[in-house]
């Protein structure tokens, strides 16, 4: 059973605490208006292989502290969090998380063994229906994430109890999420990027097209990518099975699941 823990300002769930020294940490950085629950899956499936811990970002879930409005700030509370609990984690992020840990790699060359980028880009444009949707009509706004979230073919039930998570945050809070993506560009930068590097995009995708994974691929020196078929935006969600498939492939690869 996961627990509520909190540490470095910030509030967490792990599969195991404390954690196993001899093990790898890998710390889930969730997106815009979610928080540590959407990676419910990754951390108890995950548990036994490494140590699986998901944080709550500022403003988020159970972390009090005021939300932010640079992704640069975001990595810098993330950077924090992963001093305190574990220095070589092995950060994954997805969406927005995906830009923190982007954003992680770059401020910290050498620091991180690893890391995993999923459905996110070196450039995150937000289209203005959403920020009028947060600030007119929060409800309006969950709907339409239901929209564009998810693929067609994934059932309403599978991502509900993500948009209900989204649902509970503030609504404040979520549209600074959206403006820290909007702003964000590393896309000149990448090629500083030395990490090895799994990238994660899914082929219905209205969010951040395959198109954002291509150019990450292309433009990161080594990375890696796995295309997942039927599933949009939420791929932990919608295709649990196939996304943690995909990191182990990628932790054994670089024999990342146990310490050097």
């Amino acid at each position: 059973m996961m627990k509520d823990f909190k540490a470095g300002g910030l509030t967490f769930v792990a599969g195991h605490w404390p954690l196993d020294q001899a093990k790898t940490t890998i710390v889930f950085i969730h997106g815009a208006g979610g928080s540590a629950n959407f990676w419910s899956n990754q951390v108890a499936t995950l548990k036994d292989r490494v140590n699986t811990i998901a944080i709550d970002l500022p403003g988020h879930g159970r972390s009090k502290q005021p939300g932010m409005e640079k992704i640069k700030d975001y990595a810098n509370a993330v950077s924090d969090f992963i001093s305190s609990v574990a220095p070589d984690a092995i950060p994954v992020g997805l969406s927005l998380g995906g830009a923190i840990t982007q954003q992680l790699l770059l401020d910290h060359p050498g620091r991180f063994r690893a890391a995993v980028l999923s459905s996110t880009g070196a450039r995150l444009r937000v289209i203005p229906i959403i920020f009028e949707s947060i600030q007119n009509d929060f409800p309006k706004f969950i709907e339409l994430m239901g929209q564009f979230s998810a693929s067609p073919k994934t059932p309403v039930e599978v991502i509900k109890p993500c948009l209900e998570d989204t649902a509970r945050q503030k609504p404040e809070v979520v549209a600074g999420d959206f403006r820290a993506c909007n702003i964000f560009n590393v896309t000149e930068r990448l090629g500083e990027i030395k990490t090895p590097v799994l990238i994660i995009s899914a082929q219905d995708d209205l969010l951040t097209p395959s198109k954002y994974a291509e150019l990450l691929e292309q433009k990161i020196p080594g990375s890696r990518r796995v295309h997942i078929l039927d599933s949009g935006h939420m791929i932990p969600v919608e295709k649990p099975d196939e996304f943690n498939r995909a990191m182990v492939t990628f932790l054994d690869e670089h024999k990342l699941q146990v310490k050097s």
